[in-house]
């Protein structure tokens, strides 16, 4: 954990003067050890040496699951990833009736594409793998242009006030690596985390 992560959670933690759930000997050294063995799938009594007496961590994370601390912690950096899958459409689609219902979209969002009929389930995700929102299209559009679209079914409860539509950051592959949408997040105060496309890379040499 660096510095200034430890800042920014410290308000969060508790306090270390002895209560009923025991005391954290160093916020630190504790969330390292608890990062460290869920990174990396090990169990408590086989942490590093350098995390000391893993019988401190431990109870650590189960007081920290009871108190709703890592719902606390996420909420102080909310983050926010967006990708899209492709969905074959059944073959059975290729008869449906020209045109659509009120209110839906007049390609029933299915597409032709190298695949043949397809649609593409466009999903963002918070920082613990849950849905937030998605949108349909046909399966033929590129990533990027529903970029927009997807960013504004954000709607994330709040304990109080209105619903939460802005992340703190976004994490998107190559694709969303448009100037428009960088543009688009740093006019919102959003940290934009989205891989460079080599093409990119090369003009700015």
């Amino acid at each position: 954990m660096s510095d200034a992560q430890r800042v920014r959670i410290e308000p969060l933690l508790p306090d270390r003067t002895p209560k009923r759930d025991g005391r954290w000997r160093n916020h630190r050294e504790v969330i390292d050890a608890i990062a460290f063995k869920f990174q990396t799938g090990t169990q408590w009594v086989h942490l590093p040496e350098k995390y000391g007496n893993w019988q401190g961590p431990q109870p650590a994370a189960n007081v920290g699951r009871r108190r709703h601390l890592g719902t606390r912690l996420h909420r102080a950096n909310w983050v926010v990833s967006v990708d899209s899958t492709i969905v074959r459409a059944h073959q059975h689609a290729a008869g449906a009736v020209k045109g659509a219902p009120a209110g839906e979209r007049d390609d029933h969002a299915i597409g032709r594409s190298r695949g043949g009929l397809t649609t593409k389930l466009r999903p963002s995700a918070d920082g613990n793998r849950r849905p937030l929102a998605f949108v349909l299209t046909a399966g033929q559009p590129g990533d990027a242009p529903a970029f927009t679209g997807v960013m504004t079914q954000l709607r994330v409860p709040r304990q109080h006030g209105r619903l939460r539509t802005g992340p703190d950051m976004v994490l998107a592959d190559k694709a969303y690596s448009l100037r428009a949408i960088r543009e688009h997040l740093r006019r919102r105060g959003v940290q934009a985390v989205i891989a460079v496309r080599a093409d990119q890379k090369a003009h700015r040499r």
